[in-house]
């Protein structure tokens, strides 16, 4: 059978055929993966061809070059590079020659797969003449092949990394780009494919943004065509000044005027799409300078690369009435799309993070707006007027705020109980909301919220959550907010104390509703029903044991109900409800008086959450899990019973590579156990150090799940003690790969290097805690062949000079842990070792009071080490 009919069979309505299909298809890259894909690139290439096949075609290969998953990628790309030279030379001239066919279908396949083939080749050196030969003529070329080889040179620009395109081939792409933006050329699918690829290419441009007469044109052109009469164009344009505003915010001033007046223009008059990218331009802007005061703490000083322009405080007095005019262009049915995004929520979240910019400066220009609009007939203006002063909550200092929040405090309770319009009544409590999470809690000087008028707050929460959905939604969560205010209490009184019952009462009732599924309310209300919980003091714990047998009732109830149908409420409803009694486990567990009293339900909480595992729901799984962990903590040794049935789901939860939260949780969980347990865990230790040493070594698993598995290791080892030295020989060599690793990560790009601080900590933890583990016992000089590796390791660490606080307090532990249990023996190690005594100066001297607390102790540590 030739390949079309199988690719249009795929296709085919009737199920039997297109299974059939799929079956050829798998077979023939089984068989002969050459053959096949040359197949698909043929197909693709001929313009004979009927579309569908040739689509089909198309997506088939490029998902035999990428995939989402890291393993199957790398071996995707090995599978490429070992074909036959002679077959990928004509698999490329096929997608080559697709550029230039009619099919505007055809040749954007053609495009992204050529970028596929591009990821995997140029950075193994091969392929060199591609982008010259996509350039070699460009102009002379028909109006839609130049879109697709545009089209083609951003998605490769998308795939690769800038470091293995040359800078003359950089230079010979941005003028490619360039000319197909500019006023000469009259095609404008050729306009948008060569602005698309900008955007693509701008990481690749360093060199030309740093080189004025390069940078002003390129500023230019993407400027004009802002202007252009086509919406798309003008989007795309917009789409660009967004990207440079944060790839090259320090070289913005000179163009900063006029952009201003084109944002302004486009915001005022231009369609929805456009003028939404308008004001992403001002958000970018703000999350530039808020990154880069926040860093470097307002004192400009010699560290930060870039300075902060003040752009945003400079474009305040215009900026600021932009944006409040934005919020009167609301949408009808907003409050009830979770999705929605119209011009008027993006102006408010750009007021609010120019709030967060500007701080104190912000709040004279918003507050006239306020009191001109609140008490307007029209809804729109009294619901702009309370978004504004909802988004300035955040930024401005409590000084400022407060005395305003307290005027407006009741007036917006009333509000929220009388205002005839939904979209006020909700923007109201979002608003409140706000209030409280901002201007509420311990740290402030002036409380907003007084005895005098938390019985009124209460009162008007607790109404409003029996309000439509969405409104009820953002009571829930004003409620979460004034619950966490109140979270430093403790064992003293909180106002909501005398409250309690009923908060507990409304909110339970408002997760029965018959639309809680609507606007997220039910989510939102067991939020704030776990907020509450854990932020109550001692006098309210008699009914917080009260609650507990209500919800074991409520998730008994969602599992009953699972057996008879399959409904995917079911399963976030239990993951809800596990939730809540985690929380309400740590807030019982946490004092003896009320440990004794929910104990007796303990037995009854264990076999139900072992029953949530049977639901094929990887979110219902993670929060059983961590409602276990918090068991396991609470019950300490008496954990030892549930362990026989608990350890088969434990097991499967280590093995979860699909999901790996779940997995993380799980091993989290291990060391739960292992704190609960102690030295009874041994019985299962076998089991679980197989399973995590299989976790270690696969490539399947998300990278994220190893750090904590490292320091499992040495949850266990504190556990079991001594016993740890049958795992000793499987354990250490993995730690000393690790650490080799992780040791030398500089030049590496924020997100790595914050992975590797994080696996350097579990690495550490690991090292702590097999030392105190084995501390004490006659077989410490089993830890004596590794000790010099470990130094190593922390010398490695001192010497790369790029560890985080959390590492460096580790690092200066395990040093002081190393000395502890090996005493005399690791004595003379530790004053050989390269940097020890360096890094203990520095520690000792450190600004933050816990490294400065471990470096004391591993002080004491090592002189005792080395005077025996």
């Amino acid at each position: 059978m030739e390949v079309t009919q199988i690719l249009l069979n795929a296709q085919a309505v009737d199920g039997a055929v297109r299974n059939q299909a799929e079956e050829n298809l798998k077979q023939f890259q089984e068989q002969n993966l050459p053959s096949f894909l040359f197949s698909l690139a043929g197909e693709l290439a001929n313009d004979e061809k009927p579309a569908e096949s040739r689509k089909l075609a198309g997506l088939v290969l490029k998902n035999a070059l990428d995939a989402k998953e890291q393993h199957r990628k790398i071996e995707f790309v090995q599978r490429w590079l070992s074909l036959e030279p002679t077959v990928k030379a004509q698999i490329k001239a096929f997608l080559l020659r697709t550029l230039s066919s009619p099919s505007v279908e055809a040749r954007s396949t053609a495009s992204q797969v050529i970028a596929k083939v591009a990821g995997i080749e140029l950075p193994h050196k091969q392929w060199p003449e591609l982008i010259g030969s996509l350039l070699s003529n460009i102009p002379q070329l028909p109006a839609p092949t130049r879109q697709a080889t545009l089209e083609t040179l951003g998605y490769i620009c998308e795939e690769v990394s800038p470091d293995v395109v040359d800078q003359d081939h950089v230079n010979k792409i941005l003028t490619a780009v360039v000319q197909g933006m500019n006023s000469s050329e009259s095609n404008n699918d050729v306009k948008l494919a060569a602005i698309q690829a900008l955007y693509n290419a701008l990481g690749f441009a360093q060199a030309n943004f740093s080189n004025d007469m390069e940078r002003d044109y390129i500023m230019r052109v993407v400027c004009e065509n802002t202007l252009s009469p086509d919406l798309r164009i003008r989007r795309a344009a917009f789409e660009c000044l967004v990207a440079i505003s944060s790839t090259y915010y320090e070289k913005l001033a000179p163009y900063i005027q006029d952009i201003f007046n084109i944002t302004a223009k486009a915001v005022k008059e231009d369609e929805e799409p456009v003028a939404l990218q308008a004001i992403e331009f001002w958000s970018s802007i703000c999350d530039e300078e808020i990154d880069i005061l926040e860093e470097y703490g307002g004192d400009f000083s010699g560290d930060s690369d870039i300075p902060c322009f003040y752009f945003i405080k400079q474009a305040l007095p215009a900026l600021v009435p932009m944006l409040l005019e934005t919020l009167l262009k609301q949408e009808e049915d907003q409050d009830q799309d979770e999705g929605a995004w119209n011009i008027a929520m993006a102006g408010g979240t750009c007021l609010g993070l120019v709030a967060r910019t500007v701080g104190d400066d912000i709040v004279p220009l918003v507050m006239p707006f306020i009191e001109e609009n609140i008490t307007k007939p029209d809804w729109r203006q009294r619901e702009a007027a309370t978004y504004a002063f909802g988004s300035i909550l955040e930024g401005p200092s409590p000084e400022k705020l407060v005395p305003l929040v307290n005027v407006g405090l009741n007036f917006m309770l009333t509000a929220l109980m009388k205002d005839p319009s939904n979209h006020v009544k909700d923007t109201t409590a979002w608003t409140l909301g706000r209030m409280f999470e901002f201007l509420h809690g311990s740290a402030l000087e002036t409380p907003i919220i007084t005895q005098a008028n938390c019985q009124q707050i209460i009162t008007v929460l607790l109404k409003s959550m029996k309000d439509v959905p969405n409104v009820a939604e953002k009571a829930c969560g004003a409620l979460y907010f004034l619950a966490q205010g109140y979270e430093d209490a403790g064992s003293s009184s909180s106002p909501l104390t005398p409250f309690f019952q009923d908060i507990v009462q409304a909110l339970l009732t408002v997760t029965h509703r018959e639309d809680a599924g609507e606007s997220r309310l039910r989510t939102a209300a067991y939020e704030a029903l776990n907020e509450v919980v854990r932020c109550s003091t001692d006098e309210t714990a008699p009914m917080v044991v009260q609650l507990v047998p209500l919800i074991m009732m409520e998730l008994h109830q969602t599992l009953e109900k699972q057996k008879i149908s399959t409904d995917e409420g079911q399963n976030e409803l239990q993951g809800l409800l596990c939730g809540c009694l985690q929380v309400t486990i740590q807030k019982l567990g946490s004092s003896e008086p009320t440990k004794y009293h929910f104990m007796q339900y303990a037995d009854q909480m264990m076999a139900l959450f072992l029953r949530v595992f049977a639901s094929r729901s990887a979110t219902a799984h993670e929060e059983a899990m961590l409602a276990i962990g918090a068991l396991a903590y609470a019950t300490g040794p008496d954990f030892v019973k549930y362990m026989a049935e608990f350890y088969k789901y434990l097991e499967m939860g280590l093995q979860n590579f699909e999901d790996y939260q779940v997995c993380a949780i799980t091993v989290g969980v291990v060391g739960d156990i292992c704190r609960a347990l102690e030295e009874k865990v041994l019985t299962y230790c076998d089991g679980i150090m197989t399973q995590l040493l299989k976790d270690l070594s696969s490539n399947q698993l998300h990278r994220s799940v190893k750090p904590p598995i490292f320091s499992c290791f040495g949850d266990i080892a504190l556990a079991i003690g001594e016993n740890f030295e049958k795992y000793l020989l499987y354990a250490m060599p993995m730690l000393q790969s690790a650490a080799e690793l992780s040791a030398h990560a500089a030049g590496a790009d924020d997100d790595m290097t914050e992975y590797t601080n994080s696996l350097r900590n579990g690495i550490l933890e690991a090292y702590s805690g097999i030392f105190q583990g084995f501390k004490g016992s006659p077989k410490t000089q089993l830890l004596m062949p590794y000790a010099p590796y470990v130094l190593q390791f922390l010398d490695s660490l001192y010497m790369e000079k790029d560890m985080d606080d959390v590492v460096t307090k580790s690092a200066i532990g395990v040093l002081g842990d190393l000395a502890d249990t090996l005493g005399s023996n690791a004595g003379t190690l530790i004053q050989q070792s390269v940097s020890s005594k360096d890094f203990l100066k520095e520690c000792l001297s450190s600004d933050d009071p816990l490294i400065k607390e471990s470096a004391e102790w591993a002080k004491l540590a090592i002189s005792r080490a080395i005077s025996f």
